[in-house]
């Protein structure tokens, strides 16, 4: 073949940049490739069932699960290969689950959003779609301020007042849920309701910090171009690729981010500018830069450089490296005060493996350290952290007050992370009990524990579901209350059933970052005992919504559950909260 440059017509060009599925022709994997719908999917189940049946059960190795809506009866999923693929339709066609039939073909691939968005707008502009929309003439600060921050034009009392709304309307939906999963609770919720306003339980008004501007703690900037002044730009995009949007915009008038981000913004958008190294292209995996995350604490600042080192020699990615540190270090972006440096390599997954790697550190410290109710925690850079600091004392302070610990209880922290909740527990009680999945989450947890002389503390590695038994018997204690602080998606079923049947276990405080999303968890623990669900149910007693994140739509919700059994000692405590 000669090595002489191959010239592409001009047409063929402009027809795979109108074509949604040009992306299937070219080299980089994608799973759509390999996709299957699965047909006649049973009345009720939990996208978690779906996905344990498909990788655990039945040992599919699926890699994207998608379903239109709740409890739709088909699915779409994909795989790694035709192998898998054929492999899955083998296995689920005629496969009975939950008392249906499924079925499983093959399923064409989904368009690229953004080409046939691009398609869809040249369509319009030539006067052939009659019910187009009309365009959006907001600048691109504005349609950034609007995606990000919400409720950046809403005085900050008015925001309270819609969030405290907004919890009452999920609570509202709890106690209904309840009393049509338990019926033996309805009389109980009935009187709930006429004590609290039609809500199962007492709300507290909402809490929040002093500081409502820059309290972010953690930012993931993307790095692109700036649709209206054709510039690179570190910044967020202002909208998602799914709906056709790759723009990125400037965070200068944002109000959640605090300065020393948006200098190390500027600075680094220099750096990228000056680079003979482009920006990352989503659509066809071109560019090199790609993002840049910020972790900051007092006087403290970690950068981590997400580059795509795609079609860059090993020389030129060391180059790279050297740059940075130098830039950041002795040149112009010595005005961040950077104090530690990473750069991570981020490259699209290939069909057996995720090719990304974690950060690798180039200068300064390795860890940020922050401080929480006295106590102090490090901090590394993919470790989970609370994003508003001050906020996060709030909520901490509210759960501690919530759960009533003390001096002869043990407090169980599940999905406990690097320890924070429950060692801000460990003054207030006599034993702390912490379980993880992330095994080196548990060793920050630890080390945590070190560094602030805590004594009274253990933290343990592995599935909730697994480990709840065994750690419920090292509790020194028969007072022990759980604290839940799950991510967004909620606590896995069989984990809810594990506490459910732990009788030793009277208290509850599930912390929520997405009420909406954690529902389901909250109706289960209240759910009547069947042949899947064992053990004496949890009712909510009272709750909590604490903001942290000003200005927008979302804040964390504290329940407090107790159980049925011990409603007498509920209603007295209830009575005396009262008086």
């Amino acid at each position: 073949m000669s090595e002489e440059a191959v010239v592409v017509p001009a047409e063929d060009v402009r027809k795979e940049e109108e074509d949604p599925f040009a992306y299937l022709e070219r080299d980089e994997f994608t799973s759509e490739k390999f996709k299957i719908e699965i047909k006649n999917l049973p009345r009720y189940y939990g996208i978690q069932e779906l996905r344990k049946l498909l990788n655990e059960t039945l040992k599919l190795n699926s890699s994207k699960l998608k379903t239109p809506k709740r409890n739709s009866t088909f699915a779409f999923v994909c795989f790694r290969n035709d192998e898998d693929r054929c492999k899955a339709i083998e296995v689920l066609t005629a496969y009975k689950w939950k008392g249906a039939e499924l079925s499983a073909i093959n399923a064409k691939p989904a368009p690229d959003p953004l080409v046939k968005k691009r398609r869809d707008e040249n369509f319009k502009n030539k006067g052939n779609n009659k019910k187009a929309k009309v365009d959006d003439d907001r600048s691109v600060e504005d349609k950034l301020k609007d995606s990000t921050t919400p409720f950046w034009n809403l005085p900050y009392e008015e925001q309270l007042a819609k969030k405290q709304e907004d919890i009452k309307g999920i609570l509202k939906k709890i106690g209904s849920d309840l009393s049509y999963q338990n019926r033996e609770l309805s009389d109980w919720l009935n009187k709930q309701k006429q004590l609290h306003d039609g809500l199962p339980c007492e709300l507290l008004e909402i809490r929040h910090a002093k500081t409502i501007d820059g309290y972010r703690n953690k930012c993931e900037f993307s790095v692109g171009m700036n649709e209206e002044t054709g510039e690179k730009t570190v910044g967020f995009r202002i909208g998602s690729y799914v709906n056709g949007i790759t723009g990125v915009g400037p965070i200068e008038n944002l109000k959640h981010i605090p300065d020393s981000m948006k200098l190390a913004a500027r600075l680094f958008e220099k750096f990228v500018r000056d680079s003979d190294l482009d920006v990352f292209n989503p659509e066809n995996q071109t560019g090199q830069f790609r993002q840049l995350m910020a972790r900051s604490a007092k006087d403290q600042l970690m950068l981590v450089v997400g580059v795509s080192p795609k079609d860059v020699s090993v020389e030129r990615v060391d180059q790279l490296k050297k740059d940075l540190i130098e830039f950041f270090t002795t040149g112009e972006g010595k005005e961040a005060k950077v104090t530690s440096l990473y750069y991570q390599p981020l490259l699209k997954r290939t069909s057996n493996e995720d090719r990304s790697s974690k950060p690798q550190h180039l200068h300064g410290d390795t860890h940020i350290h922050e401080t929480l109710l006295g106590l102090k925690f490090r901090v590394s850079p993919e470790a989970f952290f609370q994003v508003n600091t001050e906020a996060a004392e709030v909520l901490y302070e509210s759960a501690i007050e919530l759960a009533g610990a003390t001096e002869k209880s043990t407090v169980v922290d599940i999905c406990c992370g690097t320890g924070t909740i429950g060692l801000c527990f460990a003054k207030t009680c006599n034993q702390v009990l912490g379980l993880e999945i992330i095994p080196e989450a548990i060793e920050d947890a630890k080390q945590n524990a070190i560094i602030n002389n805590i004594e009274n503390s253990e933290f343990f590695a592995g599935k909730a579901e697994e480990l709840l038994y065994s750690v419920f018997m090292r509790s020194k204690n028969e007072n022990i209350v759980a604290i839940v602080d799950p991510p967004r998606a909620g606590l896995h079923n069989k984990a809810i059933n594990s506490l459910r049947k732990l009788r030793k276990m009277e208290k509850l405080v599930y912390i929520s970052c997405n009420p909406r999303q954690a529902m389901k968890n909250f109706i289960d623990f209240g759910k009547a005992e069947s042949k899947t669900m064992h053990g004496e149910p949890f009712v909510p007693v009272r709750a909590v919504a604490v903001d942290l994140f000003p200005h927008t739509p979302h804040c964390e919700l504290i329940i407090f559950f107790q159980r049925f059994n011990t409603l007498e000692e509920t209603a007295k405590a209830v009575d005396d909260a009262v008086c």
